[in-house]
């Protein structure tokens, strides 16, 4: 069952209209248990901090009990190639902040020489997220921050990644952002290819 929202968000001064959102999501094992200062703070079964509450496709956190998209597991481990594949899957449906949490979850657990690699594709679909968000500031940052910590593995690509199509991509993106604005932006214009 889809859950489809017809309201329209402001973010910034710009209205930005939402897209059909995926199946409702479930509480995913965390319970709510009080902290300090009479807050209540989502945690897992060994006591670590999780974020319970739905999200929408944009990532914004919608009210307990809200129908939102399905999330990334807090623990996924998943190879470079199964990351870059589920990932390209995510921005491909217009989901980078869903993309963004995947490729977060490898930078993590990426080894020394990969780390600022897996960094830059995470702040790739951040910005990516910006621009959906209406965030024109915060998503010329993010993707210059990309294309800088993507580009030092020019030489070597690893793991078939595009990193002078991504390079490119992003900053001609932040230039088009730039003089244009969000507004002229199309769903293409947000999808970026992560392999060759």
């Amino acid at each position: 069952m889809l859950v489809c929202q017809s309201g329209r968000f402001r973010g910034r001064g710009r209205v930005v209209s939402p897209s059909c959102l995926a199946p409702p999501v479930g509480c995913s094992g965390a319970e709510t248990v009080s902290s300090a200062g009479d807050r209540e703070r989502d945690r897992d079964v060994a006591g670590r901090p999780r974020n319970a509450r739905p999200r929408d496709e944009l990532g914004r956190p919608l009210p307990r009990g809200a129908a939102g998209v399905e999330g990334v597991p807090d623990d996924l481990a998943l190879s470079p190639d199964e990351t870059l594949t589920e990932a390209q899957r995510l921005l491909d449906a217009g989901r980078a902040f869903q993309a963004h949490e995947v490729l977060e979850s490898t930078w993590k657990a990426a080894p020394g020489g990969e780390r600022e690699l897996w960094r830059g594709l995470a702040q790739l679909a951040v910005g990516l997220t910006h621009t959906r968000r209406g965030n024109a500031v915060g998503a010329v940052e993010l993707l210059r921050r990309a294309a800088d910590r993507v580009e030092g593995y020019a030489d070597a690509a690893p793991h078939g990644v595009d990193v002078a199509g991504l390079v490119a991509w992003a900053r001609a993106l932040v230039v088009r952002i730039e003089q244009d604005g969000l507004a002229v932006l199309t769903r293409g214009d947000l999808t970026p290819q992560l392999r060759s």
